[in-house]
């Protein structure tokens, strides 16, 4: 352990369990990371708010990188340390890119009131963007598409069918449209017959959250741990040198790190052990 100076873990999947409870296991595992001063870090793409649904005030980490890094959270100070958005000339472009091909999606208000969205209702109907938008009802409110917005915003979440070549189509064309955008494919938490789309300000990731952190502390990145589970970990698992994907996964990163049991054999800690 002495060549781990921080450690940084995802939560669904990974640090949580499946009904995001949390072993006592990992919960030891983290006392004994502050025993030996190792930076305790949560890299989630949950928002701050959905991060303390799940992660009691007590727990014992020190940074907590919320949606996918674009804020950082002192948990102990509880103070925002960092936040990036998107501009306000490239968010109404790329409003205005899926209006036009009558898309459904949401577009995220601005760190750290990011838990709040607006959305827009697309041509064709889709069953997963509907359930996300009545669990989310009380936060979110219709995009006025006939006035620019005058408010900054986070992130972009689109939803639609499980097809990758359709993924892998719009994220070129934004790309070729935009050069301070990041776009991100993550699994469907509710359903897997759907992919979720993610954009960002470019600098935005789990990765370069865990590198301020890093700079910030002095810290350099052969002394780091990673713990992930998914494609929006993969700038988080490629910066930190000690980088493992557990076991339920997608088969197709599994070969690119480090393998660890699945989150609900206590993956987190189990890794851990070995640096002991």
């Amino acid at each position: 352990m002495k060549d781990i100076r921080l450690v940084a873990t995802d939560l669904d999947g990974t640090f949580l369990k499946n009904d995001k409870s949390i072993s006592e296991d990992d919960i030891q595992m983290l006392d004994i990371l502050g025993e030996r001063s190792v930076l305790r870090v949560v890299a989630t793409g949950r928002n701050f708010q959905k991060v303390q649904e799940v992660i009691p005030e007590h727990l014992p980490f020190d940074y907590v990188a919320f949606s996918s890094g674009a804020g950082i959270y002192d948990w102990k100070a509880k103070k925002l340390v960092y936040q990036q958005n998107l501009s306000r000339e490239t968010t109404q472009g790329i409003i205005q890119y899926f209006v036009r091909k009558k898309m459904n999606f949401h577009l995220f208000r601005a760190v750290p009131e990011n838990f709040r969205c607006w959305y827009f209702r697309g041509e064709n109907s889709c069953e997963e963007f509907e359930r996300y938008l009545e669990f989310h009802n009380a936060v979110s409110e219709k995009l006025p598409i006939l006035k620019k917005l005058q408010d900054d915003a986070c992130q972009f979440l689109i939803i639609f069918p499980n097809n990758p070549d359709l993924f892998f189509q719009i994220k070129s064309e934004l790309k070729e449209q935009f050069d301070d955008i990041k776009v991100v494919r993550t699994s469907s938490p509710l359903d897997t017959n759907y992919i979720w789309m993610e954009i960002f300000h470019k600098d935005v990731s789990k990765g370069n959250a865990v590198k301020f952190l890093c700079d910030q502390e002095k810290i350099h990145h052969q002394q780091t741990f990673g713990i992930g589970n998914d494609y929006n970990d993969l700038d988080l698992l490629n910066f930190t040198s000690h980088s493992y994907l557990v076991d339920n996964g997608p088969e197709e990163l599994k070969s690119l790190f480090r393998r660890a049991l699945s989150n609900e054999e206590s993956a987190f800690s189990q890794s851990l052990k070995k640096y002991l």
